[in-house]
């Protein structure tokens, strides 16, 4: 379920990280890497939050890319287990369609979306600050077993 909003405030994290990387491939994989390392030390399952970092790092700097900008991956963790991971880039101009649409079976891309949508629990976009956009969503993140 896509989400367009504007000012809606998210319960307090109680767990944050936030890094700019470069808006390549290399940044996008890093971008993974460093997401299924943090929620591992915060004691989270990360398989699922990992495919979802991954799409939309992947989304930025391959539709978000502007010459010299980053973008930046922000994780947080509420009280109530609910995860928000927003990926925000400089091109406020190209949003990602209101909801995902599956592409010819043929296509060798276009399915990113598909899998966000199926893997969290709601996504979005957001619009700034000027010239930027956070795509985000949001999915359950209950402890470990192994962490309890």
């Amino acid at each position: 379920m896509n989400q367009e909003t504007t000012g809606v405030q998210s319960p307090a994290p109680t767990h944050q990280f936030t890094v700019l990387l470069s808006a390549t491939r290399r940044g996008a994989r890093l971008a993974r890497l460093l997401a299924r390392e943090q929620l591992r030390s915060w004691g989270r399952p990360y398989e699922i939050a990992e495919h979802i970092v991954a799409e939309l790092a992947n989304n930025a700097a391959l539709h978000g890319h502007v010459p010299g900008r980053s973008f930046r991956l922000a994780l947080m963790l509420t009280e109530a287990d609910t995860l928000r991971i927003e990926v925000t880039d400089a091109r406020a101009d190209r949003h990602p369609p209101s909801t995902a649409q599956r592409p010819l079976p043929e296509a060798e891309s276009g399915r990113g979306l598909l899998l966000v949508e199926a893997l969290s629990d709601r996504w979005g976009t957001t619009d700034g600050p000027v010239p930027c956009k956070t795509v985000w969503a949001e999915l359950a993140c209950p402890p470990s077993s192994s962490h309890r």
